[in-house]
């Protein structure tokens, strides 16, 4: 017999890979809406941020690891380069979970908005320091900016769809609620 709590990590690791799996699919479908429009946001990586950042046990960090090169392998990016980056952005919030836990909204929105900048720069200078190939840089700026505005929907579809809520100081980890 499973614990509430250990089934409840391992339902939302689940609905996780479920939700990876639809955007990828949707992602890969061949739609063409025409040139010159406008790139969408991605979707998987705002919400990946919102889930470390109400339940860091829900998403563990091989989790993201291994869902981010399975999309970088079928959307044909660099391997590994975008995932290092991922990955190392969403350690640097889940080790502020704490502290953001306690914080408005808008000053969550300010550290996942600055985290995705230095992600963005990042990924940029290490692609350019290895002479590969690019997105131009207005392209991928547009695609920041539209990652970035996504995330209060992110955070809303995480709280009111998935039901996962911050744990609040002195909260029940069963419940959500305060003991």
């Amino acid at each position: 017999m499973m614990d509430r709590i250990t089934f409840n990590r391992w339902f939302y690791r689940l609905v996780l890979i479920a939700v990876a799996v639809l955007v990828l699919f949707v992602r890969m479908l061949p739609l063409d809406l025409g040139a010159g429009r406008l790139p969408g946001p991605d979707l998987l990586l705002v919400l990946v941020m919102a889930w470390v950042l109400r339940r860091p046990d829900y998403a563990p960090v091989f989790l993201i690891a291994a869902l981010f090169f399975l999309a970088d392998m079928l959307l044909l990016n660099t391997p590994g380069v975008r995932t290092m980056m991922i990955v190392i952005g969403t350690e640097f919030l889940r080790r502020r979970e704490s502290s953001l836990r306690e914080q408005s909204f808008l000053m969550e929105f300010g550290m996942v908005a600055g985290t995705l900048v230095l992600m963005f720069v990042g990924q940029r200078l290490l692609m350019g320091l290895f002479l590969v190939e690019q997105v131009s840089l207005g392209r991928e700026t547009l695609f920041l900016m539209s990652t970035v505005a996504s995330y209060p929907f992110a955070v809303l579809a995480t709280v009111y769809v998935f039901g996962i809520r911050k744990l609040q100081p002195g909260g029940d980890e069963i419940s959500g609620q305060l003991a």
